[in-house]
């Protein structure tokens, strides 16, 4: 898994101008009401709502908003909005794999704007599976490696059914299968060992090494444009930036 607090730190970059953009409310309502119509509105007996309204809470989402998105997805709230989950593959600068992951009423305005994005920055989609066979479903835990040491965590996160844990840049970095996750961010949170971020996300087998400070900025940038779409919830892929070159473009952001 060597590479993935990399990757953690883009995802974090980005949630963090989603947030600055105040779409992050909007996108996180979206996958509770598909969690709350796949899996019922009870939190005790669905656990993926459980941890969606945890992420609500970590970026100071009304609990109103939670609420109503619950109601809409268990079909309370009577909108008649049915929302699709669709995903899209392709490949950007330096042949960096990306799959973006879309919640949408409307599918053919979401193929659209998807294949218009990768058009208009000259990128290629692709077959479905051509690049999400080589991810994996895993959870994802990032913590602050000044809020607890090494040796606890390891001891309390793999006692928990955790799969790996790695420092890096700051954070550590912590992987679970997809059924250990909520274990493992409860052995945590009875640790009182706070999180900076923890969700299932798509983690990839390899990493593709980016060096150029040009295509490591063309990437972020045309992430953030597929991210500005309406439709998109998110956007996974296998780049491994430079460390150096990271800190170049944050400098400049």
């Amino acid at each position: 898994m060597a590479g993935h607090s990399k990757w953690a730190n883009i995802k974090h970059r980005k949630g963090a101008q989603d947030a600055k953009r105040g779409k992050v409310f909007s996108k996180i309502a979206k996958e509770i009401m598909i969690v709350a119509r796949d899996g019922g509105g009870n939190v005790d007996d669905n656990p993926t709502l459980r941890t969606l309204i945890q992420k609500a809470r970590g970026v100071n989402m009304p609990a109103d908003n939670i609420d109503r998105a619950i109601k809409k997805g268990t079909g309370e709230a009577g909108d008649g909005v049915i929302y699709e989950e669709l995903t899209y593959e392709g490949y950007g600068p330096a042949g960096v794999g990306l799959i973006v992951k879309v919640l949408t009423d409307n599918k053919n305005r979401s193929a659209s704007d998807v294949r218009h994005a990768f058009t208009k920055a000259g990128y290629n989609m692709a077959n479905s599976g051509a690049v999400s066979h080589a991810f994996q479903r895993k959870g994802l835990i990032v913590i602050d490696n000044s809020v607890v040491e090494e040796d606890q965590l390891f001891e309390l996160a793999i006692e928990a059914g955790a799969d790996d844990i790695e420092q890096e840049d700051g954070s550590f970095s912590v992987t679970t299968e997809p059924a250990a996750f909520m274990e493992v961010v409860g052995a945590l949170n009875d640790a009182e060992i706070p999180l900076q971020s923890s969700e299932l996300s798509l983690l990839p087998d390899n990493y593709i090494p980016v060096s150029d400070q040009k295509d490591a900025e063309q990437l972020l940038g045309f992430i953030e444009k597929l991210e500005d779409l309406d439709d998109v919830q998110d956007v996974y892929n296998n780049a491994d930036i430079d460390a150096d070159v990271l800190e170049k473009l944050a400098g400049e952001g």
